[in-house]
């Protein structure tokens, strides 16, 4: 039995949440809680919202579904629009500043 969470438009690149949701892939449901709890990273919070998401939705797809068994099958991060702002430079001139934002999603399984 495999279970889904998604978060889209999340403020935050794609590269640097990737680098959160590699330390959870393939890990237990319990452990990847606390190694989120753990971890100095800014996309730690949004991460673990969409965990115990997935975790939710594993619970009401079966009911008595072990929460201890569940391992993270997959987690992926995927590029999102961008936000393009104008920022004033000198002699008149614009730069360009884009606002990253990501999709999370993450599968659970109890196999």
């Amino acid at each position: 039995m495999e279970a889904q969470a998604t978060a889209k438009y999340v403020r935050g690149s794609a590269q640097k949440i990737r680098l959160v949701v590699d330390l959870i892939r393939g890990k237990n449901v319990s452990e990847a809680i606390s190694i989120l709890q753990f971890t100095k990273k800014r996309a730690c919070k949004d991460v673990e919202k969409v965990l115990k998401s997935a975790i939710a939705n594993a619970e009401q797809k079966v009911e008595g579904t072990d929460v201890d068994t569940l391992l993270i099958s997959k987690a992926y991060v995927n590029e999102g629009p961008r936000l393009k702002r104008i920022r004033p430079a000198p002699m008149g001139r614009a730069y360009r500043i884009q606002r990253r934002m990501s999709h999370i999603s993450i599968h659970v399984s109890d196999e």
